[in-house]
Parts: structure tokens; C-alpha cells; sequence
């Protein structure tokens, strides 16, 4: 009598240990996420390219320019005798109004103090900032790749949203070495 008690105990105990039947991992089928958005970054840059040729086509009058960037921009003031432009770590200020393809404005002639290439910069307006020399002023025409992408900015400019860029270089002042 006294070992069935015990035999009890001892069974309890090892069905007790057992734990949960581990999860299998789910079937997905891998890629299918990444193709779908691969394919939907090819439409919206063929639509936003469409966009802006056609915004380009009907200013004849100005003359612009493709970046290998894969922006575009023609210049309002520019400067020939002046070689200096900025480099990495330069300090440069700029005033910029920012409006989407349509004219409307976004941000009007916004003032800014940027380390180049050491601070945050949408894409797009650094690389065009590298073109410039003090006292130019250039139009750029940013895809929204270049410009805030999927995400926007936060405030005022929402998702993929191509922007029109008036820029003035005011200053450089070259890192010291």
C-alpha cells in the first residue's frame, strides 16, 4: 500500500514535466513582401518622372539641368568667376523656400545654419547644396526619393510628396584641417 502513494508521486512528477509543443515556424512565402514593394517604388517613380518632365516641359525658358543625383535644378543667379563651393564639414548657410509640383508653398524662405554632411539633410537638398557657391540661387525639382520619402517630415510635407527647392548659398566657412 505504502507504494502506490509513491509510484503515484513518480508518475505525476514525470508526466508533469513535460512542456508545450514547440511552435513550428509559419510558411510564408519569402520575397513576396519586398517584390509587392519593389513594384510599387517603380510606379510611383515612374509617376513622379512624369510629373516632372511635364513641369519641365512647360518652363521652356529655364534651363534644367539632370543631376546624377537623379534630381533636377537650373540656376536663377549664378556666379562663373567663384570656385569655391562646399565640401565635407564646411559650414554653410542658406535660405530656402520649399513648395510640391503644384506651386503651393510649403515653407517659405526658411534660414539655415548645416555642417555639410555631418547633420541631417533630406537627400536631395545636400547633394544640391554641394553644386552651389556662395551667393547662387538654384531651383531644384527633388523626386520624393531625394526629398522625405515615405515618411514626410513630420509637419507640413506628407508621404512621397516631390518638392520644388528655391536655394540661395549665403556663406561657407571651410573646416579647418
Amino acid at each position: 500500500m505504502k507504494t502506490l502513494p509513491l509510484l503515484a508521486v513518480v508518475l505525476l512528477a514525470c508526466l508533469s514535466c513535460k512542456g508545450p509543443e514547440p511552435r513550428l515556424p509559419e510558411s510564408v512565402q519569402s520575397g513576396s513582401f519586398l517584390k509587392a514593394s519593389v513594384e510599387r517604388s517603380k510606379k510611383l517613380n515612374a509617376l513622379e518622372h512624369k510629373q516632372i518632365s511635364k513641369l519641365i516641359k512647360n518652363n521652356p525658358d529655364k534651363d534644367y539641368i539632370a543631376s546624377e543625383s537623379g534630381f533636377w535644378y537650373h540656376y536663377n543667379h549664378k556666379i562663373e568667376s567663384d570656385t569655391i563651393q562646399p565640401t565635407f564639414g564646411d559650414v554653410v548657410t542658406f535660405n530656402f523656400d520649399v513648395s510640391n509640383l503644384e506651386g503651393e508653398e510649403i515653407y517659405a524662405n526658411t534660414s539655415k545654419t548645416y555642417t555639410m554632411d555631418k547633420e541631417e539633410l533630406f537627400t536631395g537638398l545636400r547633394e544640391g547644396l554641394k553644386l552651389l557657391k556662395p551667393s547662387e540661387t538654384a531651383t531644384f525639382i527633388f523626386p520624393s526619393q531625394k526629398a522625405f520619402g515615405y515618411y514626410g517630415d513630420d509637419y507640413k510635407i506628407g508621404t512621397n510628396i516631390p518638392l520644388i527647392c528655391k536655394v540661395t548659398l549665403n556663406t561657407i566657412t571651410q573646416k579647418n584641417d
